[in-house]
């Protein structure tokens, strides 16, 4: 089997899917969670715990639907032939603050579980990664336009 970008874009739609049904399926558990606790409610310090770690799950999970539907109209619009084009731009910067975002929800989260500072971080590189790429494209559309102009 030939691998080629065709595949390769198809593979990469198939991963965002494959992340949205995980993302889907954290959410659900955490809901479901909330509504019928699977812990001991013995102390009010398991109920808090819970509370916040729903209020990071939450928050956190709008940003990562809004970056997951932009990377598929991202791919999409790249499968189409559209690479370097506005609109492309304009999902890669929703996508960079998306991970900010998500960066900022973990470090606020770092209140009650200290791990979050390995996700805030990790998300802030990814913000770092995605900006540079967007800069990237924003070059690549300038210099696009400026050849245009050239007879």
């Amino acid at each position: 089997m030939k691998w080629n970008n065709d595949k390769s874009i198809k593979l990469s739609i198939a991963c965002v899917f494959a992340f949205g049904a995980i993302l889907l399926a954290l959410d659900l558990y955490t809901i479901w969670g909330w509504i019928a606790p699977n812990f001991d409610l013995r102390t009010v310090l398991q109920w808090q715990y819970y509370a916040m770690f729903t209020a990071t799950v939450a928050s956190g999970s709008v940003f990562a639907w809004i970056c997951l539907l932009s990377l598929y109209r991202l791919l999409k619009s790249i499968q189409s032939g559209g690479v370097f084009t506005e609109g492309n731009v304009q999902l890669l910067r929703t996508i960079s603050w998306c991970c900010a975002g998500a960066a900022a929800v973990c470090l606020l989260s770092t209140i009650y579980a200290w791990p979050f500072i390995i996700v805030a971080i990790a998300a802030a590189f990814m913000m770092l990664i995605v900006r540079i790429v967007k800069n990237c494209f924003r070059q690549a559309i300038d210099m696009k336009s400026e050849l245009d102009l050239t007879i």
